[in-house]
């Protein structure tokens, strides 16, 4: 059994500004995106694909804390 308070708590707040290749849902930061297509699907077929979707975070996602001495994650 896990003898922690938690007594350090992290919000951890949900990613923003990323983007995710409606192809194989590869999920990035936008200034991670280093050329204009995405990189998983050049690297597994060969083929640029420059198709994109903005990742939307709604309020209705749940918060998420971790405690930062044990590490365990909960959602409210």
């Amino acid at each position: 059994m896990n003898a922690c308070k938690h007594r350090n708590l992290l919000l951890v707040t949900p990613p923003k500004d990323r983007i995710r290749c409606r192809h194989c849902h590869l999920t990035l930061k936008r200034d991670e995106l280093k050329k204009r297509y995405c990189p998983e699907c050049f690297d597994a077929t060969g083929i640029k694909r420059f198709d994109f979707e903005e990742v939307v975070v709604t309020a209705s996602d749940k918060i998420q804390y971790q405690c930062e001495d044990c590490h365990i994650t909960w959602f409210c």
